[in-house]
């Protein structure tokens, strides 16, 4: 049985964790998803959103097998994990996550490698590597640092405490905290918004994001112009230019235009 299902519909795809009881990632789970990110890039998808089936969105990494691998063993194994999840990461276009109840370890950092995250009101995120004298193998607690700073990542990483999705939404870790009861439903609304979007130009905004990431606002000054002039010869990017033009020129408001991705 699947422990990872993807669809695409109408230039929406949906992935979907479900590894019961506590969605745990193993190898199965992380090889299913590098299929599915196969299948999203050569599709016609132009948003992505991330959930979970079952009360938890994740427990993170299956640990069973770690302390009979050895150092190398381990290494290939985390190696791998972490390229499929800068695959996932870098996607040309948005990533919408859906959180709900326990979020924690490798699980956490998936869903930080989302460009939004909307979590259930009774959420809750953590970092349980340090109880077992280890620490986030995944790039989790950098990317909480470039999110809510250094001061909060290392006060969490060092408890590994749990941390309730509206401490979150306050920190500007997750973006947006919803009814339990409505949390998938709004998240694939949100998503479905973005299909009709301009694809091309979110996809150049991750790419600054990263070139700030990787070397600061310098770093990200230097690409800004490689990333961004291509977008004016793209249809789309043609045609949000005209139509504000236009709207300019007749005294109008600007039409809503529904992008094609191009």
């Amino acid at each position: 049985m699947p422990h990872l299902t993807y669809s695409i519909n109408d230039r929406l795809a949906t992935v979907v964790l479900q590894n019961p009881p506590q969605n745990r990632l193993d190898r199965s789970l992380l090889e299913e998803l590098a299929q599915a990110l196969a299948a999203i890039s050569t599709s016609d998808a132009r948003a992505v959103l991330l959930r979970a089936e079952g009360p938890d969105f994740s427990f993170g990494g299956d640990i069973m097998d770690w302390p009979d691998m050895n150092v190398r063993e381990l290494r290939a194994l985390f190696e791998s994990y972490m390229n499929i999840f800068n695959q996932f990461e870098r996607l040309p276009m948005p990533v919408v996550a859906a959180v709900q109840g326990l979020c924690f370890g490798g699980g956490f950092e998936l869903a930080l490698r989302a460009d939004v995250i909307f979590a259930g009101e009774d959420a809750l995120f953590g970092h349980p590597e340090q109880t077992l004298g280890l620490v986030t193998l995944l790039g989790g607690i950098y990317r909480v640092a470039e999110r809510a700073g250094q001061a909060r990542a290392s006060e969490w990483a060092l408890t590994s405490e749990r941390i309730p999705a509206k401490t979150m939404l306050e920190a500007g870790v997750v973006n947006r905290v919803l009814p339990n009861a409505t949390l998938n439903e709004e998240a694939k609304a949100f998503a479905r918004t973005l299909t009709s979007g301009p694809t091309l130009a979110y996809a150049a905004h991750k790419a600054l994001l990263r070139a700030w990431r990787v070397g600061g606002v310098a770093a990200a000054d230097e690409a800004m112009f490689d990333i961004a002039l291509p977008l004016f010869e793209t249809e789309d990017g043609q045609a949000g230019l005209t139509s504000a033009v236009n709207a300019l020129k007749a005294a109008q408001p600007r039409p809503v235009l529904d992008f094609k991705g191009r």
